[in-house]
C-alpha cells in the first residue's frame, strides 16, 4: 500500500482587508514618481511572510470590486459608516494586482460580491462533500479582519489574520475559533444577527451586546434555534440569564436578526469558474518580474529578502534563486562570490554607487542589488559601463567629478576621525530626562483620569478620542474607525485640551532618549569618539545624510536638542569651530529668481525677514513688530517648499482665516514677482523636460509631475519647486568641504585641522586651539567665495564662524 499523500497547501488571500490594514498600519511614504506605495510595500511584506510562515503550495488573491454588492442592494445602509476610501489608498488598490501577477498569483473578483465571498466560494468548491474538483488541499485565508473565520473547519480550513499592523500574526483553527467566542465558527453570523457589526453597519438588535448574543448563542445555538425556543418556552432563556426586556427585544425584531444574520453571512455561491493551478505558485514563478516590479516602486530591501525566502524554502534545491548583491559575473563569464559587508565588493563599487546616484538621485544610497538592476543584468562590469553612459548622456559628469567624486575622501575622513563625546553628561541627562518622562506620563494620566499606556497609539485613541471626545471635524481615522494619533494629526488639536501638549512634549522626550541620550553612549569607541556614518549619497536633493546615529535631525533651536550637543566636545588642546551658511536657501532663491527686491535686500545686508515683512505689510522697516516678522519668515521658507494657502493658514497659527492667508500670499507674490515667476517657470520646465537642475547641473527627475492622478502631480510640483534651491546649497557645501580640505593640505595643517561633522549648512571641525583665529577667517572665506558673487548678482552666500569646547555651547569667533 501506497502511503497517504501529504495535501497540498492553498493560501487564499483577502487582499482588500490586507491592503487596507498596510494603508493604516505603515507610513504615508511614495516612490521618487510621487506614486503612494505604502500600502503595496505592506502587501509585497505580508505576502513575504506569509510564504515564509505558511510555505503554501498555492497562493489565490480575491478582491471586492468598486461597485455596490447584493448586500448594499438589500441594505443602502451597509458599510455606510465607513469613512471613503482616501485617493491614495484607491490608486494602491488598483497598483496592487501588479504584485499579484509578479509574484504569479492568479486574481478572482466578481461584481456584486465581496472578497469574502470569492474566498468562502473557492472554499465550498474544495470542501463540499460533493465537489467535483477532488482536490486534497489544506487552505489558509490570509486575511487583515476576522470576518473569514466562519469559514473555519476544524484543522482543513484555518485563518491566518493579523492581530496588529502586519506583522503580528495568529492562526485560527476550529479550537481556536472556540475559544476564543465560545462557540463554533458556523454561528458567528448568528452572533453578528444578535449583537450586529458597527464596522459594517449591520444592525442587529439594538440592545443586545456581545455578552448578551454569546449567552444566546452558547445556550440555544443559531438564530433560528433561538427563536424556536421563545416560541416553544421562554423559561430556559430567563433560566440562562436572558432578561424578560431582552426577549421581548428578541421578539419583536426576528426580522432584524434573521436580515443582519443574512448581510453577516459569507456567501459559497460566487459565480465564478474556479480552477486549483495545475503547477504550484512557485514552478512557475518568475523571479525577474517581482525583481522588475520592486525595483520600479523601489522596495529595495524586499528583493533580497523575497530571493531569501525562497531559498530557505528549498536550501538544496537545484533552483535557487541568486542574489545580485552575493553573486556577480564579470566579463570573462567567471562567476566571482561576493558577500557583504562592502570590503568585499569590487575596489570601485563606491565609486560606481555614487555616479548611479548621481544620474537618479532617488535612489539614495545604492547597494550592488540597485546597481545591477539598474543595469538589468548579473554582470557587474555591463552594469557600471551603462551607469557612466547614461552619466555622460545626461550631462552630470560635472556634478560627479567636480563635486561628488572629490568628497569621497573628506567623508571618509570625518568617519575615521569622529568626534568626541562626554558619556557622562549624557548618562545624567539621561537620568533627568527619564524623571520628566515619568512626571509627563503622570499628569498626563491626571488629566486623562485614568492610567494608560501613553505610548500605545491604540489605548491613547482611546482616551483621547472616545473618554474625552477630542477629535475634530477633519481629523484621520485608522483601518478600523479609529481617529489617527500621528503627530500631525495631534498638532490639530493642540489647542483644544492642554493633554495635547503634554503628549507631544513627551514624545520628544522619548524620542531624545530612544535616539541620542541613551543610544549614543553604547556607539563610542575606547577614546570615547562617536564615528557617525555619513552618507554622501543620502538624500534625493543632493544633500548628505549620517546613521548611527542620524545627527541631522538633533533639534538645534530647542533646549533639549542643544543640551544634547552639549555633550559633543573637543579633544584636550583643541576647540570646536563651526561654520554656519546664513539664510542661504534664501540667497539661492534670490540669485536663482533674479528677483530685484530680494537680490537688493540681500546686496544691503538687510534682515530678509524684517526687509519682507515691511514690502508686504506696506510698513517702514523699523515699524515691523514681532509677528509680522515671524509671519514674513513662515512665507519667506514656506514658498521654497511648495506651500500652498491651505498649509500657510495652519502655519500662520490659530486665528488666521482662509481669507486672510490668500490675502497675505497675493500680496507676497505681488511685491516679489520675480520669485513668483521662477516658481511658475520651475513648475512649466520640470512638467517639459522631467526633471529640474542646480546652478550647478546637478539633475533630480520627477517621474509623477505629469501624472493623471492630481495628487501624485501636485506631490511632485511641490518637491520640483524646492529641488534646484535645496540641491544648489547641498552643491555649495560640498564644494565647501572639498575646497577646506585642499586648504588644510596646502597648509600642512592635517593633523592640527580636522573635519568632524557636516549637518545641513553647518560644517563643524576640531582645531587646535591656538589655531583658531588663523583658521576661522580662512574657512569662512572659502566658503563665501564657492560661488563668487559677481556670478549671481553681487549676493555674498555668508558663512558665520562660532568656536567653543562644546557644540551646544559655541560663541561667535572675534574679529572676523
Amino acid at each position: 500500500m501506497n502511503p497517504k499523500s501529504t495535501p497540498k497547501r492553498l493560501v487564499l488571500l483577502d487582499a482588500h482587508a490586507i491592503l487596507h490594514r498596510a494603508y493604516h498600519a505603515l507610513p504615508e511614504f511614495s516612490s521618487s514618481k510621487g506614486e503612494p506605495t505604502g500600502a503595496l510595500y505592506g502587501l509585497s511584506a505580508m505576502l513575504i511572510k506569509i510564504i515564509a510562515d505558511l510555505k503554501p503550495d498555492y497562493l489565490i488573491a480575491a478582491y471586492d470590486l468598486p461597485k455596490p454588492t447584493y448586500r448594499h442592494e438589500a441594505f443602502k445602509d451597509y458599510k455606510a459608516g465607513r469613512a471613503k476610501a482616501d485617493p491614495e489608498l484607491v490608486s494602491q488598490m488598483r497598483r496592487s494586482r501588479d504584485v499579484f501577477t509578479a509574484f504569479n498569483i492568479p486574481i478572482y473578483d466578481k461584481e456584486g460580491f465581496e472578497a469574502d465571498d470569492i474566498i468562502g466560494t473557492i472554499v465550498e468548491k474544495l470542501t463540499a462533500k460533493s465537489q467535483k474538483l477532488k482536490a486534497d488541499v489544506d487552505i489558509v485565508i490570509a486575511s487583515g479582519d476576522m470576518d473569514t473565520l466562519q469559514l473555519v473547519s476544524d484543522d482543513k480550513v484555518r485563518v491566518y489574520t493579523l492581530k496588529k499592523g502586519i506583522k503580528d500574526t495568529i492562526i485560527y483553527n476550529e479550537k481556536g475559533v472556540i475559544e476564543r467566542f465560545g462557540f463554533g465558527p458556523e454561528l458567528l453570523p448568528d452572533y453578528k444577527g444578535l449583537r450586529g457589526d458597527p464596522s459594517d453597519n449591520i444592525p442587529g438588535i439594538k440592545g443586545i451586546g456581545e455578552k448578551t448574543a454569546t449567552i444566546l448563542i452558547t445556550n440555544f445555538g443559531s438564530v433560528e434555534q433561538i427563536y424556536k425556543q421563545i416560541k416553544k418556552d421562554e423559561k430556559p432563556l430567563l433560566k440562562a440569564g436572558i432578561t424578560p426586556r431582552i426577549v421581548e427585544l428578541l421578539k419583536t425584531n426576528e426580522e432584524e436578526a434573521q436580515f443582519s444574520k443574512m448581510l453577516g453571512t459569507i456567501r459559497r455561491d460566487a459565480p465564478i469558474d474556479f480552477r486549483l493551478p495545475e503547477q504550484t505558485w512557485k514552478e512557475s514563478l518568475d523571479v525577474t518580474k517581482t525583481e522588475e516590479l520592486f525595483s520600479e516602486l523601489e522596495f529595495r530591501a524586499l528583493g533580497t529578502r523575497f530571493k531569501e525566502t525562497l531559498n530557505k524554502e528549498a536550501p538544496n534545491s537545484k533552483t535557487q534563486v541568486p542574489n545580485k548583491s552575493q553573486i556577480i559575473k564579470s566579463e570573462n563569464s567567471e562567476t566571482t562570490h561576493y558577500s557583504l559587508p562592502t570590503t568585499h565588493l569590487p575596489s570601485d563599487f563606491f565609486e560606481t554607487s555614487l555616479a548611479l546616484w548621481v544620474v537618479n538621485s532617488n535612489l539614495t544610497n545604492p547597494t550592488m542589488e540597485d546597481v545591477l538592476n539598474f543595469g538589468r543584468t548579473d554582470d557587474y562590469e555591463k552594469a557600471k559601463k551603462l551607469i557612466f553612459e547614461t552619466l555622460r548622456q545626461r550631462k552630470s559628469e560635472r556634478v560627479y567629478e567636480e563635486i561628488e567624486k572629490p568628497l569621497i575622501p573628506v567623508v571618509k575622513a570625518m568617519d575615521e576621525r569622529g568626534v568626541k563625546i562626554d558619556t557622562e553628561l549624557l548618562k545624567k541627562l539621561s537620568v533627568e530626562y527619564h524623571k520628566k518622562l515619568d512626571g509627563l506620563e503622570k499628569e498626563i494620566h491626571q488629566l486623562a483620569g485614568e492610567e494608560f499606556n501613553v505610548a500605545s497609539p491604540k489605548q491613547l485613541g482611546e482616551i483621547l478620542f472616545v473618554k474625552m471626545g477630542l477629535a475634530g471635524k477633519r481629523q484621520k481615522k485608522t483601518a478600523t474607525g479609529a481617529f489617527s494619533t500621528k503627530e500631525s494629526e495631534l498638532e490639530k488639536l493642540r489647542e483644544s485640551h492642554p493633554i495635547i501638549s503634554l503628549i507631544l512634549e513627551y514624545r520628544e522626550f522619548a524620542k531624545l532618549l530612544s535616539t541620542y541620550i541613551d543610544t549614543i553612549p553604547t556607539l563610542v569607541d575606547k577614546n570615547n569618539r562617536l564615528h557617525t556614518h555619513f552618507l554622501q549619497a543620502g538624500a534625493a536633493t543632493g544633500r548628505m545624510a549620517s546613521e548611527n546615529p542620524g545627527l541631522q535631525n538633533i533639534p538645534n533651536k530647542t533646549e533639549l536638542g542643544r543640551a544634547i550637543r552639549q555633550a559633543f566636545v573637543a579633544e584636550k588642546g583643541f576647540k570646536l569651530l563651526a561654520l554656519d551658511y546664513s539664510q542661504i536657501e534664501l540667497r539661492i532663491a534670490a540669485f536663482l529668481s533674479g528677483d530685484k527686491k530680494l537680490i537688493e535686500i540681500f546686496k544691503n545686508g538687510e534682515d530678509v525677514h524684517t526687509a519682507v515683512a515691511a514690502e508686504v505689510f506696506g510698513v517702514p522697516g523699523d515699524k515691523v513688530h514681532k509677528d509680522m516678522r515671524r509671519k514674513a519668515k513662515v512665507i519667506n521658507f514656506g514658498v521654497m517648499y511648495g506651500m500652498g494657502v491651505n498649509a500657510l493658514r495652519t502655519n500662520l497659527g490659530a486665528g488666521t482665516t482662509r481669507e486672510e492667508a490668500q490675502k497675505f500670499y497675493n500680496d507676497y507674490f505681488e511685491k516679489f514677482s520675480g520669485l513668483a515667476k521662477y516658481l511658475d517657470k520651475v513648475k512649466a520646465e520640470t512638467a517639459r523636460q522631467g526633471y529640474t537642475e542646480t546652478f550647478f547641473g546637478r539633475r533630480r527627475y520627477f517621474e509623477g509631475i505629469n501624472s493623471k492622478l492630481p495628487f501624485i502631480r501636485a506631490a511632485a510640483e511641490r518637491m520640483a519647486i524646492n529641488a534646484p534651491i535645496q540641491g544648489t546649497e547641498a552643491d555649495i557645501v560640498k564644494l565647501a568641504m572639498i575646497k577646506i580640505c585642499e586648504y588644510i593640505k596646502s597648509e600642512k595643517l592635517e593633523e592640527q585641522v580636522f573635519p568632524i561633522l557636516q549637518v545641513h549648512d553647518e560644517l563643524v571641525y576640531e582645531v587646535r586651539e591656538d589655531l583658531i583665529s588663523k583658521i576661522a577667517p580662512a574657512i569662512k572665506k572659502i566658503m563665501e567665495s564657492v560661488i563668487p558673487p559677481e556670478k549671481v548678482a553681487g549676493i555674498v552666500c555668508v558663512a558665520e564662524a562660532s568656536e567653543g569646547e562644546r557644540w551646544g555651547e559655541m560663541k561667535k569667533v572675534e574679529g572676523i
